[in-house]
């Protein structure tokens, strides 16, 4: 039975061409859009979490402005936020401009940052060659520095900058490692700066205070209790005043971006779903008067014995078919719309089982709810009735 009525459910729609296509087309125009929005959706996500992901997921950025009598934070307030519990280092830093000069060549606007041994150990691929700041160099102070990756090739174009010596505010520093390109990106780039000990840079800069302090952890689950822990030594450095420091948990950035593209997909998905919905509608019309156009046929059925069931099943399979058909050309056109999208927009393109199973299973839920009603009323004609129009 069931196979007799899936020929004669096929038959039927290959006999109505224009017809079961345009009805199709609603189905494949909802479908299309609800794969394409929730997949460039999810990879646009990726690409920004990824972003700020490098930033350090399992970092903690504080910003201590001070107030006038303490500007800033010192050694005892390093020390102390390093002692604090699921905290594996501390990095300060410290920022500025000013001039440098190699060999006649003057560079003015030059961005030179202090930084710590926990830095280059925490950020292992920073590094194209030499070695980065160790803690020998900030305990002494050392007069030397890294490179970034322009600024190297700019001053030292077919010559080897390790080794070489520079003059960085008219102190004589030496160049010992050179950074890789930087991307630039959400992160800012390096191309152009030097990177010294922070204890170095605080006298080269004429800087008395660390204003710029990442905090690195070590279980990241605990980024809530580690950010009050920190809270609570920073409100007793600046004797409880307020705006003198603020703390960024990159973790909570990262859970809040995903809460809001979640509600994002779901809100676009929700309003692709109108097409939806307009193709099932779509559907029930055809079916209704396919219903009408068939009465004879199922009139003469029903005389020759068939069950209201076996009337029933043959209208719900035709509607299924369509909706399906619709709902797998609507899988593919998404698919080819978001990856599209990924190239423009230069995102890594993926695509879920649950986004496929979604397509396939949304559109036969659509064929079955729309197409039930009319098959239902095939199925409930009276015979005579239905052999009158004979």
């Amino acid at each position: 039975m069931l196979k007799e009525s899936m020929k004669m459910a096929w038959s039927n729609i290959i006999h109505n061409k224009m017809r079961s296509f345009l009805t199709v087309l609603g189905v494949l125009i909802g479908v299309s859009s609800i794969i394409a929005l929730i997949t460039i959706v999810q990879g646009a996500t990726g690409s920004i979490t990824s972003q700020i992901s490098s930033l350090g997921a399992d970092k903690i950025t504080i910003q201590a402005m001070g107030t006038r009598l303490k500007q800033g934070l010192n050694e005892n307030d390093l020390v102390q936020l390093s002692r604090v519990n699921n905290v594996s280092g501390v990095s300060p830093t410290v920022s500025g401009k000013t001039s440098l000069v190699y060999d006649r060549n003057v560079k003015t606007g030059v961005s030179v940052e202090g930084k710590n041994e926990v830095y280059f150990k925490k950020e292992s691929d920073i590094l194209a060659r030499g070695r980065g700041v160790n803690i020998l160099d900030v305990n002494n102070k050392n007069s030397i520095a890294v490179i970034g990756y322009d600024l190297a090739k700019e001053l030292f174009f077919g010559t080897e900058p390790v080794g070489q010596q520079i003059l960085i505010n008219g102190n004589t520093v030496t160049l010992v490692g050179v950074l890789n390109e930087s991307s630039g990106s959400i992160l800012g780039s390096t191309n152009n700066t030097v990177i010294m000990p922070y204890t170095s840079a605080m006298k080269t800069l004429g800087v008395r205070n660390i204003t710029s302090v990442d905090v690195y952890m070590s279980d990241a689950n605990e980024s809530e209790s580690i950010t009050n822990d920190l809270t609570t030594i920073l409100n007793s450095a600046f004797n409880y005043r307020e705006n003198t420091f603020s703390v960024l948990n990159m973790q909570n950035i990262i859970d809040v971006i995903g809460n809001i593209t979640g509600m994002l997909t779901l809100l676009l998905a929700g309003i692709a779903s109108i097409s939806l919905l307009v193709g099932g509608i779509g559907i029930m019309n055809m079916m209704l008067v396919s219903v009408t156009e068939r009465t004879t046929e199922i009139g003469l059925r029903k005389a020759l014995g068939a069950e209201p069931a076996q009337i029933q099943l043959q209208f719900l399979i035709e509607s299924i078919f369509i909706s399906l058909f619709g709902g797998i050309l609507g899988l593919i056109l998404g698919i080819i719309i978001a990856l599209s999208a990924a190239v423009i927009m230069d995102f890594t393109f993926t695509i879920t089982a649950w986004t496929i199973i979604l397509a396939v299973g949304f559109s036969a839920a659509v064929g079955t709810i729309f197409g039930l009603a009319p098959a239902r009323k095939a199925s409930r004609l009276n015979p005579i009735d239905a052999l009158r129009h004979v």
